[in-house]
């Protein structure tokens, strides 16, 4: 099985930064796509962006050019650096490590709260 924590959710300001982290353990194969989705009251889960163990990396629109993510391999961890950060960002943000045909395995999640 695959655990995966999120951290990092905070309230913040609008216009300020965020750093969410994104860790899994477990049977983590080399080859699997992590990615952050988020979900705001109401609305339906939305990806934010996604990292291949490759690195290559697809955004939504609306985060492309403030939100960077990243990973470290070697530690099965996937950063996502969130700045220029507006009200409509507000949402839970979780991860998801997706093995493909060995599953897609998903974290409870951390609350993103921009106001001011």
């Amino acid at each position: 099985q695959v655990q995966v924590v999120e951290s990092g959710g905070d309230l913040v300001q609008p216009g300020g930064s965020l750093r969410l982290s994104c860790a899994a353990s477990g049977r983590i194969f080399s080859r699997n796509v992590m990615g952050w989705y988020r979900q705001a009251a109401g609305k339906e889960r939305e990806l934010v962006a996604r990292i291949t163990s490759s690195g290559g990396t697809t955004y939504t629109d609306s985060v492309r050019g403030r939100f960077t993510i990243s990973r470290d391999n070697a530690k099965n961890t996937a950063n996502l650096q969130m700045n220029s950060l507006k009200p409509e960002d507000t949402a839970v943000y979780l991860c998801a490590v997706d093995q493909g045909s060995y599953g897609i395995y998903w974290g409870k999640g951390t609350l993103v709260t921009v106001s001011s």
